[in-house]
């Protein structure tokens, strides 16, 4: 069988590297140039979905980069809606900034009491994150009605989120609840439309957390 393109042959650390510089031409060639601040964290959701969209789609609010590298700077913790996401995060590197990742969803009192009131554990986990005493950086990628609960939160409970990244990816009150973050003074990284994912929020926490290691 003959292959039509020639395969690199790439030592395992020069994978990723690469992958950048290819990102870098392409994003090249379709005429697009991000903004510096936020040219790291986008190649990086580009690197990590292969999804050149991600290039329009993301939306910064103003500073938004630097204000979530200073919460990291100074120890701020980060909550997710999934393990997967929790998994994905470098908790290494967060933790030498005195951060730590948590993950709610699979506690026994977030499903009884989901149960109990007939809403998701999400909506629960939101609430639980709600009682960490300092500030939280808030990364979802799966549910929204994560984010509707924030921003409940915010109107019912005046409990505003240091910082909230917001892509959760599907077909149900998706853009709907991306869309209600953006419109409070809360300083946020959202992907509007369907697309995201946990893995867009791991990513996303990297590449904040790579540019303060």
């Amino acid at each position: 069988m003959e292959l039509k393109r020639k395969i690199e042959r790439l030592l395992p650390e020069e994978i990723e590297k690469r992958s950048f510089e290819i990102i870098t031409e392409e994003l090249k060639k379709r005429g697009i140039s991000l903004p510096t601040e936020q040219e790291k964290i986008t190649k990086r959701v580009i690197h990590t979905s292969a999804d050149f969209d991600y290039a329009d789609t993301l939306i910064y609010s103003k500073d938004a980069v630097n204000i979530a590298k200073e919460l990291l700077k100074n120890g701020a913790d980060i909550v997710t809606d999934t393990n997967m996401a929790l998994s994905g995060i470098n908790k290494k590197a967060l933790a030498k900034l005195g951060g730590q990742v948590h993950c709610f969803m699979a506690d026994e009192d977030v499903a009884r009491i989901a149960k109990e009131r007939g809403v998701t554990r999400a909506t629960v986990s939101m609430e639980k994150a709600g009682n960490i005493e300092k500030p939280v950086i808030f990364a979802v990628g799966n549910a929204p009605t994560a984010l509707i609960r924030l921003y409940e939160m915010m109107q019912e409970e005046n409990q505003y989120p240091a910082f909230v990244i917001g892509v959760p990816v599907g077909f149900v009150n998706v853009e709907v609840a991306k869309e209600l973050i953006m419109e409070t003074e809360v300083p946020y990284i959202i992907n509007k439309g369907r697309k995201g994912g946990s893995n867009i929020a791991a990513a996303i926490c990297n590449a904040l957390l790579y540019e303060l290691a």
